[in-house]
C-alpha cells in the first residue's frame, strides 16, 4: 500500500524525505535547511532534486503549520465529526407532520411509554432506544403518530429526530477512523469519510424517528471493532486484544437486537474468524493449549455475549411492557395470562360442555381458530376457517356435544370434556360447525381442507372431532385446563388432525393463516397443538391468576418464532402496487428512488436517493476488484511477482473485507421472497465505499504525490458537488417538485409528477 512521504529533520538541519513501498522505507533526497537566524525558511528541494527558491518567512504561518502537523490526528476527525453533526441536524425540523415510517416507530415508543404489548417483526432495542428518545423529549405517549398528521406542540419530535440523528453523525468518524486501521492512504481515508458523510441517502434515512440510523452505527462499529482486533493479532491476549475482542461480541449484539439484518454483519465477523482459527491451526510454533484459548476465547466474546446481549433486550422488553397490548394474540395465552388488564384470570378452570371459548394454536407463530362468513373461491366453496392473531367475535366456539348425545339440561349441573371426548366446535358469529372432508386445502393442496358447515341442527359425521389431551403445564390430568393443557383435535372420520402451519391465504383469505386437516398422525408437530385461550361459563368460578404463569425463555423463543414467521409472510402481493417497493437489481445503480411522503406542492419533501457518485463508483469498485483479483491470480500462476508477501496479504484482507462484507448483505436480498425497499441497501453500500477507495489508492500507489492529489482532489470535488446538486432531496424540498426536472437523471427517477 502506498503512504504518504514522512519528512525527517536531523539535529543538523536536514531534511529527510522517506516513502513506503511494499514496506521498505526508501529515501528520496535530502536537503540542507538554512537557519532561521539567516532571513529564510528552509530550503527545500523539488521532485527533480532542483533547490526551490527561498521563501520570505511567515511566523504566524510557521506557527499555524506547526500546530496543524501536531495536532493533524486530532483536527481531521474533528473537522469531519462537525460537518457530521451539522449535516445531520440541518433544517431537521423542517418538516412537522409524521413521515414514513415515523408512524410505525412513533407508536411503539408510544406503547413503551404505556407500558403496553405489542408485537412487531424487527428485536427490540431499537424502539427501546426511540422510546428513551421520546421519554427524554417529555412524550407522554398520547399522540398517534397517525401517517401525515401534524405534530402537536406536546411531541418534541425535533429531539427525537436528533436523538436518531446522532446516530447516523458517528458513522462518519467511524468510517474515519476503519480506514485507517485498513492502513488506507490519507487521501483514500478522506475519500471515505467524505463518501460517507455527504451520501445523500445516508444522510436522510439518519434525520428521522426510524431505525436504520442505529442499524447502520451497530455495522459501522461492528466493523471497525473487527479491523482493530485483527490489528492487534500479533499480541494475543494482551488488554487490548481482549478489549477489541470483546467490543467486537458487544456490537454484533447490539445490531443483532437492532434488526436481523445485523446477522449478516455477525456473519462477516463469522467468515473471518473461522479464516483466523485456520491459520493458526496450521501455525505449528502455537502450543495447542493456546490454540484451545483462542477458540475459547471466540466462542466466549463473538457467540456467548451476542446471545446475552439479545436476549437481555428481550428481557427489558418483557419487563417494560407489563400491560396488555395490541400485539397480545401473537404471544401464548400463558404469557397474556401474566399481562395487567388482561381477563385471562377470570378463566374458568377446567373446559366443559356449553362453554364458550376461544382456541389458540401452539405453534411458534401460531393464531386464534377463526371463521367468517366469506367462503373459499375454489374446492367446498365453503365457509372459510383460519388463523388469525387479532382479537375479535369470530374467534368464538361453543363446545358443543354430538348431535345424537343426550344433552344436559340441568342449568346447574357441569359435565367437563376429558380426554377422548367427542365434541363439536359451533363458531358463535355464523352458527357453522367446523368441518373437515375429503377436498384438498386451497394451499397445502396435500391436507384436507377445513371449513365451516351446517348449523347447530343440520350436520353430518364430518363436524365430530375426537379431543385428545397431551399434556398440562402443572399437572396430569384427563381434563382440559385453561391456558395449561395441550390439546389435539382429531377428526373422528378421516382420522386427520387439525393443524395450522403458518401457510398464508392469498388475498381473498385476508392473508390469514390456512387451517387444514393433516393426515399424518405427528404427536411431535406443535402446528397441531391447542390450548384454550378465553374461556366463559357461567356454570363455573374463575381460575385465577395463579394457576397461570409464564416461562422467560419459552416467551423469549415464541416471540422470535413469530417475528421470523411474520417476517416471512410480507411478500409482495399481486394484486396490489407498492409504488415503494424496488428490487436488489435496481439498488447498486441507483436506479430508483423512494418517496418518503406526499408530493403535494405544499408539503415539505423528502426522497431517498444515493449520491450518484458514490454509488456508482462503489459498484464499480466491485467490479474493478474482481476483474484484478482474476489478473493477479493469472500472473501468480505464471511466477509474476507483482506484490510483496506483505502487500498481498493486505490485497486479499481487505478485499474479502470489503467484497465479502457486500455479498454478504446484498446477496440475501436477491433470494429472499419478502417485499424489499432501497433502504435494505444501506448497509451493503458502506462496504462498496470502502472498496472505491481502496480500489483508487490501490491504483494510484506508484504516482508522483501531485498526480495522486489530483486524482483524489477530482473525486472529492466531484462527491461535494453531486451532494451540492442533491441536497433539497435530503434536507427537504419546501417548494413544487416540478422545479426538480433538472436532477431527474434517469427516468426510474419518480423525483417529479
Amino acid at each position: 500500500m502506498p503512504y504518504d512521504p514522512i519528512i525527517l529533520i536531523t539535529q543538523d538541519n536536514v531534511r529527510i524525505r522517506i516513502y513506503g513501498n511494499g514496506g521498505n522505507m526508501v529515501i528520496t533526497h535530502t536537503s540542507t535547511l538554512q537557519t532561521q537566524n539567516e532571513g529564510y525558511e528552509p530550503v527545500d528541494l523539488d521532485e527533480n532534486g532542483k533547490t526551490q527558491k527561498p521563501r520570505l518567512p511567515s511566523t504566524k504561518l510557521q506557527e499555524i503549520r506547526a500546530f496543524y502537523t501536531e495536532y493533524y490526528d486530532i483536527i481531521h476527525p474533528l473537522f469531519f465529526i462537525f460537518l457530521s453533526f451539522w449535516t445531520r441536524f440541518y433544517l431537521i425540523s423542517l418538516s412537522d407532520i409524521v413521515l414514513w415510517d415515523e408512524a410505525h416507530f412513533g407508536k411503539f415508543a408510544s406503547h413503551y411509554i404505556k407500558q403496553e404489548f405489542y408485537f412487531d417483526v424487527h428485536p427490540p432495542l431499537g424502539k427501546m432506544l426511540i422510546a428513551l428518545a421520546a421519554l427524554l423529549a417529555g412524550y407522554d405517549g398520547t399522540f398517534d403518530f397517525t401517517s401525515g398528521t401534524k405534530y402537536p406542540e406536546n411531541v418534541n419530535y425535533t429531539f427525537m429526530r436528533m436523538f436518531l440523528a446522532s446516530f447516523g453523525a458517528w458513522m462518519v468518524p467511524l468510517a474515519y477512523f476503519t480506514a485507517i486501521e485498513l492502513d488506507f492512504s490519507q487521501h483514500a481515508v478522506i475519500l471515505v469519510t467524505l463518501m460517507v458523510l455527504l451520501d445523500t441517502a445516508y444522510l436522510c434515512i439518519s434525520r428521522f424517528i426510524l431505525l436504520d440510523s442505529m442499524l447502520l452505527f451497530f455495522t459501522f462499529t461492528t466493523v471497525f471493532c473487527m479491523v482493530k482486533f485483527h490489528n492487534q493479532r500479533y499480541e494475543s491476549f494482551s488488554i487490548d486484544w481482549w478489549l477489541w475482542l470483546i467490543m467486537t461480541g458487544v456490537s454484533i449484539g447490539c445490531v443483532s437486537s437492532i434488526k436481523w439484518v445485523g446477522l449478516f454483519t455477525t456473519a462477516l465477523v463469522g467468515l473471518y474468524t473461522i479464516e483466523d482459527l485456520w491459520d493458526k491451526f496450521g501455525d505449528l510454533s502455537i502450543p495447542k493449549s493456546i490454540y484451545l484459548k483462542h477458540w475459547i476465547a471466540r466462542i466466549i466474546c463473538l457467540i456467548i455475549l451476542p446471545i446475552l446481549i439479545y436476549m437481555l433486550s428481550f428481557s427489558i422488553h418483557f419487563s417494560i411492557l407489563i400491560n396488555s397490548g395490541p400485539g397480545d394474540a401473537q404471544m401464548s395465552s400463558l404469557f397474556q395470562a401474566g399481562l395487567i388488564g388482561n381477563d385471562f384470570a377470570e378463566n374458568p378452570l377446567e373446559l366443559a360442555y356449553g362453554s364458550k371459548v376461544t382456541i389458540k394454536n401452539m405453534g411458534y407463530g401460531g393464531g386464534l381458530l377463526h371463521s367468517h362468513v366469506q367462503t373459499y373461491p375454489g374446492g367446498s366453496e365453503q365457509q372459510q376457517v383460519t388463523c388469525y392473531h387479532h382479537k375479535d367475535s369470530n374467534n368464538e366456539w361453543i363446545i358443543e356435544k354430538q348431535r345424537e348425545a343426550q344433552t344436559n339440561d340441568n342449568e346447574t349441573e357441569v359435565e367437563f370434556v376429558v380426554h377422548k371426548d367427542t365434541i363439536r366446535l359451533l363458531h358463535v358469529n355464523t352458527g357453522r360447525n367446523l368441518h373437515s372432508h375429503q377436498v384438498a386445502a386451497p394451499v397445502t393442496k396435500s391436507q384436507w381442507e377445513v371449513s365451516g358447515y351446517g348449523n347447530d341442527t343440520l350436520g353430518d359425521i364430518n363436524d365430530y372431532w375426537v379431543i385428545e389431551v397431551i399434556d398440562d403445564l402443572y399437572t396430569k390430568t384427563d381434563h382440559i385446563r385453561s391456558l395449561t393443557t395441550r390439546i389435539r383435535f382429531r377428526h373422528k372420520l378421516l382420522g386427520c388432525y387439525l393443524r395450522a402451519a403458518n401457510a398464508i391465504l392469498p388475498q381473498w383469505g385476508f392473508k390469514q393463516i390456512e387451517v387444514s386437516c393433516d393426515k399424518y398422525n405427528n404427536p411431535g408437530d406443535s402446528f397441531t397443538h391447542w390450548n384454550i385461550e378465553r374461556h366463559w361459563n357461567d356454570k363455573l368460578p374463575n381460575g385465577g391468576i395463579s394457576n397461570y404463569k409464564s416461562k422467560f425463555l419459552h416467551d423469549f423463543w415464541h416471540l422470535n418464532v413469530a417475528m421470523y414467521t411474520t417476517n416471512n409472510a410480507l411478500v409482495p402481493d399481486p394484486d396490489k402496487e407498492d409504488i415503494l417497493a424496488s428490487t436488489p437489481r435496481q439498488w447498486p445503480i441507483v436506479e430508483v428512488g423512494l418517496r418518503m411522503c406526499s408530493w403535494a406542492d405544499d408539503v415539505v419533501k423528502f426522497y431517498l436517493l444515493g449520491n450518484p457518485v458514490v454509488w456508482w463508483s462503489g459498484t464499480a469498485s466491485l467490479i474493478i476488484f474482481t476483474f484484478a483479483l482474476l489478473y493477479y491470480l493469472i500472473r501468480r500462476q505464471r511466477k509474476y511477482k507483482d506484490f510483496a508477501p506483505a502487500q498481498w496479504s493486505h490485497f486479499l484482507y481487505v478485499g474479502k473485507v470489503c467484497g465479502i462484507g457486500w455479498l454478504l448483505h446484498y446477496l440475501p436480498f436477491c433470494i429472499m421472497g419478502r417485499v424489499t425497499y432501497l433502504h435494505h441497501y444501506f448497509p451493503a453500500l458502506y462496504f462498496s465505499i470502502l472498496m472505491a477507495a481502496f480500489m483508487l489508492d490501490h491504483f494510484t500507489i506508484s504516482c508522483k504525490p501531485i498526480t495522486k492529489n489530483i486524482i483524489f482532489g477530482v473525486n472529492y470535488s466531484l462527491i461535494i458537488m453531486v451532494f451540492w446538486y442533491f441536497k433539497d432531496i435530503a434536507f427537504g424540498i419546501n417548494y413544487p417538485a416540478s422545479e426538480l426536472k433538472s436532477r431527474k437523471w434517469l427516468s426510474t427517477w419518480n423525483i417529479v409528477d
